[in-house]
């Protein structure tokens, strides 16, 4: 099995007047694990950020994956910031994980060790 690397994928994002910026993490979510809300398995452990910054939502997703695998996730999480009506994405692109990100992905990775080897 390909062993999973910490990667983050970017978006700025002009929500629409009454949009709740968590709808954007729901979609994302949705697209990587089926629902926004669910119990798992995780096939792709992730964590969703917004920040909102005056005339727009920096969204940020932070997730683990193969590098065999980076593609997949990066095209179902564009598809889902493409998807919805109630916003508009200005940009989108892989990022850089920022030392708190570096932090997240670790967590991230040790909890998809566990729930591997359970």
């Amino acid at each position: 099995m390909a062993t999973p690397t910490p990667h983050v994928h970017a978006a700025v994002i002009s929500l629409f007047e009454g949009t709740q910026p968590e709808a954007v993490g729901a979609a994302v979510t949705t697209a990587l694990c089926g629902a926004a809300q669910h119990g798992g398995p995780y096939r792709w452990l992730h964590n969703n950020a917004v920040i909102l910054r005056d005339e727009v939502a920096v969204f940020r997703t932070v997730f683990i994956a193969p590098d065999s695998e980076e593609r997949e996730v990066r095209a179902r999480i564009r598809s889902a910031l493409r998807s919805s009506n109630e916003w508009d994405v200005l940009s989108d692109r892989s990022g850089t994980l920022t030392p708190q990100e570096r932090a997240l992905a670790a967590r991230l990775a040790r909890t998809q060790q566990q729930s591997n080897s359970a």
